[in-house]
């Protein structure tokens, strides 16, 4: 069922909304999820959307601003058809991109998370922002800004308790089987490269993660293929190294042991968002992480 709203009120849609239920019979819904995004990446980011729903049931509300003078609301509602929970599309001309807050509050679902998404560019002040002050969570992606390392220092700047950002869920896997090299070595870790495309933020991040966890100075080297290429940790044993060979595939080194291949994909966005979801709880690793960023580009 789709109902389309023009020239509406936050009232009205969330009494469409009831009503489109009603018919559907959908329920089970365990979050809201607030998307504010653009035209340009409507398509793309309504289709991560619909998949992680999948994994968790949602209320899924997209909010577009619309240049404009004067001030209107128009609303897509959509339920049923296959969704996994509720879709509604809030576009928000002229000076109402002011007054999200006051929008979007009536379509939250009662006594449940609320989690607010930035695909890409996004506020410095997540919490401070309209839409973003509704949320339990708040979730951005540097890497979906026009300039990915700049975006990741702010966000590292104006980091409040309940923020993440994409570019850390990107290094879940490389994160793992660090931590899993470093449990089956004894050996103090005494140096550290990262090997990345230039400019690359999910490396950035990876540094200051090494930085602060192993307190050694990590070495930034530029590599020859897209995204983190390899990270290599100096202990008075051996290397520790983690190399992409191609994709979806590394090699895993640790001393004293066969180097093994191992599986290390790029992951798509659904995959990252559905991961995000599953946490609602604050980061602090992710936050010490941000704070040695800050620290480090401050010392420079």
């Amino acid at each position: 069922m789709i109902i389309e709203l023009t020239d509406t009120s936050s009232r009205e849609v969330a009494s469409a909304l009831i009503s489109a239920k009603r018919t559907a019979g959908a329920s089970g819904l365990v979050l809201t999820l607030l998307i504010v995004t653009t035209d340009g990446h409507f398509d793309e980011v309504l289709e991560a959307a619909k998949a992680s729903a999948t994994a968790h049931p949602s209320r899924v509300i997209l909010v577009t601003y619309v240049e404009a003078d004067q001030a209107r609301l128009d609303a897509t509602i959509e339920v049923g058809e296959g969704l996994p929970g509720d879709l509604v599309v809030l576009r928000l001309h002229g000076e109402l991109r002011h007054h999200g807050d006051s929008i979007c509050l009536p379509l939250l679902l009662p006594d449940s998370p609320t989690i607010v998404w930035w695909p890409h560019e996004a506020p410095d002040h997540l919490a401070d922002d309209p839409i973003g002050g509704l949320a339990d969570r708040r979730i951005t992606d540097a890497a979906g800004c026009h300039d990915p390392q700049d975006a990741l220092l702010r966000r590292a700047r104006n980091h409040a308790p309940g923020d993440t950002d994409l570019t850390w869920t990107r290094l879940t896997r490389w994160r793992a089987l660090l931590a899993a090299a470093m449990d089956q070595t004894r050996s103090e870790v005494i140096g550290a490269m990262v090997s990345a495309a230039p400019d690359n933020a999910p490396a950035t991040l990876l540094s200051a993660w090494l930085s602060d966890r192993l307190d050694v100075h990590v070495e930034r080297r530029d590599g020859d293929q897209p995204g983190v290429n390899e990270v290599r940790l100096t202990t008075l044993e051996g290397d520790i190294t983690v190399r992409r060979v191609a994709e979806g595939t590394a090699l895993y080194q640790v001393p004293h042991q066969p180097q093994r291949t191992v599986a290390l994909r790029r992951r798509p966005l659904t995959d990252l968002l559905t991961e995000e979801l599953q946490r609602m709880d604050a980061d602090d690793i992710f936050e010490a992480a941000t704070s040695r960023l800050v620290a480090d580009a401050e010392g420079r």
